[in-house]
């Protein structure tokens, strides 16, 4: 089985950071991590200090060991158009984007 790392980045939109982080950190991150493959996931959030900005307000990272990151991937998406995963609409949709990686 092969590891990656999926990072994801997102904001809130403005004014409603405390409904998105509850929704992240109670209910989000807990869908996310039960889909097979996803061994764990982080969150972080956005310090500017450095010279360019961030893409999100917030960061996750996820640990994965799976055949593949397509599988992984097209597990979660078949779960969000089930309806089997909760959003919330204090998510600003157009920051929320998804990178995978795979060890060097």
């Amino acid at each position: 089985m092969a590891k990656f790392l999926m990072v994801v980045t997102s904001s809130a939109k403005d004014g409603q950071d405390q409904e998105y982080n509850e929704w992240y950190d109670g209910t989000h991150l807990r869908e996310i991590c039960s889909i097979p493959g996803v061994t764990s996931g982080r969150r972080y959030d956005a310090i500017p200090v450095t010279p360019n900005p961030q893409p999100g307000g917030y960061l996750a990272i996820y640990e994965i060991e799976a055949d593949s990151a397509e599988v992984v991937l097209g597990e979660m998406m078949k779960r969000a158009q089930a309806g089997e995963m909760s959003m919330s609409d204090a998510l600003d949709q157009t920051s929320a984007q998804i990178w995978m990686y795979k060890p060097h």
